[in-house]
């Protein structure tokens, strides 16, 4: 190589050195392949994506289309999912149109329930992100109520969180219901989410979490549970009725709940476990509120025939205290396991 070539071979290699290099999005919590317990902290930062200024950040959860997103240069925020392997997806993008991804294996071994979710179960995470909730009047309940949902960045957890607005006369309830898989064949759930109220819970009677399914012959399982805010107990649905006519009851347990003494401006964890038999006869087992357990210990007969299609829905129903009133409720990081 003459003097010429040498010359431009270090100009050429001193060019590529000053080209600045593509940065990584760091992610300082959790480490890779490691256990955590759900829920965990999520964090990590960017400056730059492929010499572009990062100007968002946010991630998914096992490469799902659903992702959360906040602007700036770092995220910073609490992850809740089912047990089992989850790899979550950081995502920076750049002002120009950049994306850099930093994918993080971890493995749930528990929740703070401690509930052992099988790693062969099915779990639907951000459901309070769907974008097919409805909500209806529940005209098994008294009075009258309306009510609207929509998607808001704050307060939330996981930076997608849903706002329940209600308004109600003589102690109506208002209903939000999500479709969000077809399952004719699981027996066991566990139902594991956030729920903050906004200034008060003055206005809150019950504050009910349900899931309905219809099984492969074609019943409906009921499977209700409520923080009854009349008796201050924890209470589930029965079928007091048969199959063809049913009779939809509450029944109270010994276990204590009342949503008017929940803290409010604050993030509270709700978990529930339950199961089902092929005759849809189900076993309420346990709840947990912001990680204590209180036993549900209930088995009753939960099917009725309502000539509904193959699906499972998640309800989440805010009941009026009063004569008349109004109540703010978010949820986040809603999953549902089955297996």
């Amino acid at each position: 190589m003459n003097i010429s070539n040498k010359l431009s071979a270090i100009c050429s290699l001193l060019m590529l050195l000053s080209v600045p290099s593509v940065a990584q999005v760091v992610v300082s919590s959790p480490a890779n392949e490691t256990e955590v317990q759900s829920p965990f902290t999520l964090s990590a930062t960017a400056s730059t994506c492929s010499s572009e200024t990062v100007t968002s950040m946010g991630y998914s959860l096992d490469s799902s289309p659903d992702t959360t997103t906040t602007s700036g240069t770092s995220v910073e925020t609490t992850v809740g999912t089912s047990a089992g392997s989850h790899t979550i997806n950081v995502i920076a993008s750049g002002d120009g149109g950049s994306v850099c991804v930093t994918n993080v294996s971890v493995t749930v071994t528990s929740t703070d329930g401690s509930v052992t979710v099988p790693s062969n179960a099915i779990s639907v995470s951000s459901l309070q992100a769907m974008n097919n909730w409805k909500g209806v009047h529940d005209t098994g309940g008294k009075g009258k109520a309306s009510g609207s949902t929509s998607i808001v960045t704050s307060p939330s957890m996981s930076g997608t969180a849903r706002k329940f607005s209600t308004s109600y006369k003589d102690n109506g309830d208002e209903r939000y219901s999500l479709s969000f898989a077809d399952d004719t064949a699981s027996t066991n759930f566990f139902y594991d989410g956030w729920v903050y109220f906004k200034d008060s819970t003055d206005d809150i009677g019950n504050l009910e979490m349900d899931m309905n399914q219809t099984m492969a012959n074609g019943d409906t399982v009921i499977y209700g549970v409520q923080c009854d805010g009349w008796s201050k107990t924890w209470d589930y649905t029965m079928n007091a009725g048969t199959v063809k006519h049913q009779k939809d009851r509450w029944m109270h347990t010994k276990s204590s709940c009342n949503p008017r003494t929940w803290s409010v401006n604050t993030w509270h964890h709700v978990q529930i476990s339950y199961s089902r038999d092929d005759k849809g006869v189900v076993t309420y087992k346990s709840v947990w509120l912001d990680g204590a357990e209180q036993g549900l210990n209930a088995t009753v007969p939960s099917a009725t025939k309502l000539g509904w299609g193959s699906s499972l829905v998640t309800n989440f129903q805010v009941d009026g205290y009063h004569g008349s009133g109004s109540s703010t409720v978010y949820l986040d990081n809603l999953v549902v396991s089955r297996w």
